[in-house]
């Protein structure tokens, strides 16, 4: 057990991350071995999200998340499921504010002393 109260904190905040990604690495491989079972495109899609969220959250590294979404797509093309469509956010318009015009700098004559 540390003695030093810095030593004691980090042990409590590496308890709390430890919970925090065994959960997420939990529901990671509840959503894989969901998919597994039933390939369809919205256990496809629950999947590749965990899998984002888990990379995001640093519980795996971005390049295995990489490898399990197209290892993920492979075998849901295989299995025939249809991508579920991304539905577009629709695009806003944007008004452009024309540049303020600034009133003419005053020239003085220099004055000669």
């Amino acid at each position: 057990m540390p003695i030093i109260k810095s030593a004691k904190k980090r042990v409590k905040v590496a308890n709390k991350a430890a919970v925090r990604n065994s959960k997420t690495k939990r529901s990671l491989k509840t959503a894989l071995k969901s998919f597994v079972k039933k390939s369809d495109s919205k256990s496809h899609s629950a999947a590749q999200s965990h899998v984002d969220k888990a990379a995001k959250k640093g519980v795996i590294h971005k390049n295995k998340a990489a490898r399990m979404k197209k290892q993920l797509a492979a075998k849901a093309k295989a299995s025939g499921a249809k991508p579920a469509a991304k539905k577009a956010a629709p695009k806003k318009a944007v008004a452009k504010k024309a540049p303020a015009k600034k009133p003419a700098a005053k020239k003085t004559a220099a004055r000669k002393k």
